[in-house]
């Protein structure tokens, strides 16, 4: 290879592992954390929303969100989402990394308080605010996915960058968690407070007028562990690599690194920074998103990590989101009329806690441990196929499963569903993305591969709605047509999850490699013809 890294980007490459590492994590993984209590405790409340705002009299079911309001509610932070990895993918290679890392944060922070707050009494003006709170709340979120991940993978070192970048991510692990523990206490302090009987026994009390209060709590408190780290996002320096590859300030990105890693880095050849080797490479090859050059060299790459992430969220959403239905439908959660509104929001979040705790929590850390031994592309190979092995054991025998005995079987099958989804697919599609392109295309490449996973999302968050509904319509839910029922759902789904593994393989390796060897960065080729 012609060209050669420079020092700057040499010594972090090489750079041990530090404190500021480990600060960085922290900076950037609250807000993943906040992202994953905001996307997911979505679902803690949506049948209680249904309870207070559409409770039918005379009913012998407890009031439900129709399906457009349902779709809606569930699926417009991630319309959001998917605009704002875009925008601030996009944007992020234009300004810097920093100077919009800061207003991502603000974003959230907002609109996750607002989402709590209402215009109005009625069911139309509560939706309608909620939803406009939510899409811009998914907005921030969303420019979080591409700014988070190439911070976090241009201040790593090569040794230990894809543990760095998968913590960032696996946060949301314990966002998850939280989201679930939090609403736990807050049902079970509101179930001594305000008694309320089973919606059977009395289908008014049974919905205690406090309870408007609980599913606002729930969503606002979110925005806390974000807030407590916005002063210490605006202290961040910009990354070295932006600066020296994109700004061409090669003298600066030395000192900006040399602060926080608390090591003498030189620059080569300030006054001239165009005149180093790698620059000049970078000059010479600075094609953009659209050109033929890209397409020849990094075509293929997008085609896999957009892919990937989009079959797989398409699975992981529709069982993220739906999980109390499955629950539901198997009987591990009992029907909603022999419960309270706040004693459903209780057994709704702690079957999500315990699915949290067993499965999707230890699975992002074994990657976090793993990915740098194994690599990216076992990890998600291996992910893929174990989640298309269990989603077809729980699809075939579904029946099977539905038995009282057998219960407890579903249950510890679909949790090992999301354990290989997390320990696979789930953390390595947003770790990849972050270090196979170029600097100056790096942050709208993570967000046009992320903004698909968000594609994927919503197919799976509204296509599950309808397809996870009875065949018989007599046993649909309020409102939804006749589906495919749960059991033909998850074949779908196994479908997906196979579709995934074989697109993995036009993702490359980058396990021990810089992120300019990855991105071409350090060849001096000549100009394409």
């Amino acid at each position: 290879m012609a060209g050669e890294n420079l020092k700057v980007l040499n010594a972090l490459d090489v750079a041990k592992t530090q404190w500021y590492h480990f600060t960085a994590i922290i900076i950037a993984g609250m807000g993943f954390f906040t992202d994953a209590y905001d996307l997911f405790c979505i679902s803690l409340v949506t049948k209680m929303l249904g309870r207070i705002y559409y409770h039918v009299d005379g009913s012998p079911k407890p009031g439900s969100l129709p399906p457009n309001v349902s779709a809606a509610v569930n699926g417009v932070a991630l319309c959001g989402t998917l605009a704002g990895q875009l925008f601030f993918g996009w944007l992020g290679d234009k300004m810097g990394r920093k100077k919009v890392y800061g207003l991502t944060l603000m974003v959230m922070c907002l609109c996750s308080i607002a989402s709590g707050l209402s215009f109005g009494r009625d069911a139309k003006a509560v939706m309608t605010t909620l939803c406009f709170f939510r899409f811009w709340l998914g907005f921030g979120i969303g420019g979080d996915y591409p700014l988070s991940a190439t911070i976090m993978s241009e201040y790593a070192n090569k040794k230990t960058r894809g543990a760095f970048v998968a913590a960032v991510f696996a946060m949301q692990g314990f966002g998850i968690l939280a989201g679930g523990i939090f609403a736990m206490l807050m049902s079970a302090g509101f179930q001594v407070w305000f008694k309320a009987p089973a919606y059977e026994v009395d289908p008014i009390a049974s919905t205690a007028p406090q309870a408007d209060y609980l599913w606002r709590i729930v969503l606002m408190v979110g925005a806390l562990p974000a807030l407590l780290t916005f002063y210490w996002r605006l202290k961040m320096p910009e990354t070295a690599r932006y600066t020296a590859l994109v700004a061409k300030n090669a003298k600066q990105a030395a000192s900006d690194m040399s602060k926080v890693l608390q090591t003498d880095i030189e620059a080569d050849h300030p006054p001239k920074p165009a005149a180093d080797p790698a620059l000049a490479a970078a000059d010479k090859n600075s094609y953009g998103l659209f050109s033929n050059e890209f397409l020849r060299r990094h075509g293929l790459h997008l085609l896999g990590t957009a892919s990937t992430w989009f079959l797989l969220d398409i699975a992981f959403y529709s069982q993220n989101l739906f999980q109390k239905d499955i629950f539901s439908a198997i009987g591990w959660i009992p029907p909603a009329k022999t419960m309270s509104a706040i004693q459903e929001v209780y057994t709704i979040a702690r079957a999500q806690t315990l699915i949290a705790l067993c499965s999707t929590v230890p699975g992002y850390w074994f990657t976090v441990a793993l990915i740098d031994v194994i690599g990216r592309f076992a990890i998600q190979l291996m992910g893929f196929f174990f989640m298309t092995v269990f989603m077809f054991a729980l699809a075939f025998p579904y029946h099977h499963w539905t038995r009282p005995e057998n219960r407890i079987g579903f249950v510890v099958m679909y949790s090992l569903t999301f354990f290989f989804a997390n320990f696979g697919p789930n953390a390595t599609t947003f770790v990849v993305p972050a270090e196979i392109f170029p600097a100056r295309l790096r942050s709208t490449c993570h967000g046009i591969s992320a903004a698909s996973g968000k594609l994927g999302a919503m197919v799976g968050a509204f296509g599950f709605l309808y397809l996870a509904q009875n065949k018989d319509p007599k046993k649909t839910d309020a409102g939804y047509p006749a589906g495919i029922g749960v059991k033909n759902s998850l074949i779908v789904l196994g479908f997906v999850n196979l579709a995934g593994l074989l697109f993995t393989f036009l993702v490359p390796e980058a396990k021990g490699k810089s992120l300019e060897d990855m991105s071409g960065e350090n060849e001096e080729e000549a100009p394409a013809s």
